[in-house]
């Protein structure tokens, strides 16, 4: 099973807790260049470098292409970093962290990429046709093509480090160490889900929002423990993000971008927050389960991790 696979390597807790420190430093690195760019052009506009201390200084500074090149950096820094405490401290092939399966199913991670992007799409098209005084068409050709390639390359790298680190890392580190699935599924879900408690988007709505975050982790958990592999959470994470970037934006968001379209509405964060983790989620539960033939939720989601008879000699 998914879990046992850090049995392939070493895990000892010790380990864990450094590797999840040495991560965190690598993937600030990104967030260093952001703060010095922005540092340079308050200097030159003679203004106090104590603003940078307000978040949305920090991120509206810049030119948003600029800024979520560098936000994303930090991303690929910390990815860099994981792989290389799984390869040398744990002796841990990154395959084994990806899947159970014999290589990496990228048909899944595609599968898990359109099962978020296609309702996406269409539900911002409905939203826009019914409701179009709540949006504002910014669409810009050139500013645009930017936004996408950096997008396109840097959002799967940050949706990736996310998927590594918390349905990956940590969803097997817990899980050795606690014997626990249950342990692992929720743990995980709730650091995902809080360390996003300092997200813009957490301050324009409040703190319920954070049922989505914790939410979405749950979903992430859930899918990656059934389907004995992360390939559908890295395809939904990415799909997710990209749609987030590319297609609207707020000034509220954390992604601030060239995207097409700018939401001016006001968020009803209750109806939105209800109806993501309430219905939608459960019905691409129930498309994935359907599709992939799951079976044995119980002893998957809540049963005892256990070490196999035969481990992989390192």
């Amino acid at each position: 099973m998914f879990i046992e696979n850090a049995y392939k390597g070493l895990h000892h807790a010790w380990m864990y807790i450094v590797g999840v420190i040495l991560t965190f430093l690598t993937s600030q690195i990104g967030g260093v260049f952001l703060i010095i760019a922005a540092g340079i052009q308050l200097t030159k506009e003679g203004k106090n470098l104590e603003e940078l201390a307000n978040q949305n200084v920090l991120m509206g500074t810049l030119d948003s292409n600029l800024t979520l090149f560098l936000m994303l950096l930090g991303f690929l820094f910390g990815l860099i970093g994981l792989f290389l405490m799984v390869r040398y401290l744990h002796k841990q092939k990154i395959k084994d962290l990806t899947t159970t399966r014999r290589k990496v199913d990228y048909k899944r991670i595609l599968f898990g990429f359109l099962l978020v992007s296609i309702p996406t799409v269409i539900f911002l098209m409905i939203d826009y046709f019914v409701n179009p005084e709540n949006y504002i068409f910014q669409f810009e050709l050139y500013p645009f093509l930017i936004l996408f390639f950096i997008a396109i390359v840097l959002i799967p790298i940050q949706t990736s480090f996310e998927e590594y680190l918390f349905r990956g890392y940590l969803m097997q580190g817990i899980g050795v160490n606690s014997k626990s699935r249950a342990a692992a599924l929720i743990l995980t879900s709730l650091i995902f889900g809080f360390l996003h408690f300092f997200n813009p988007e957490v301050e324009k709505m409040g703190s319920f929002v954070m049922v989505y975050y914790v939410g979405t982790g749950l979903f992430l958990g859930i899918i990656t423990l059934m389907d004995e592999g992360m390939e559908l959470a890295l395809g939904y994470h990415a799909g997710n993000n990209l749609m987030a970037a590319l297609l609207v934006t707020a000034d509220w968001s954390v992604f601030r971008t060239h995207a097409i379209f700018k939401d001016v509405s006001e968020p009803q964060v209750f109806t939105e927050v209800f109806v993501f983790v309430l219905v939608l989620l459960p019905i691409y539960l129930l498309i994935l389960s359907k599709k992939y033939k799951w079976n044995g939720y119980k002893e998957k989601l809540f049963g005892k991790v256990q070490k196999p008879i035969i481990e992989e000699q390192i």
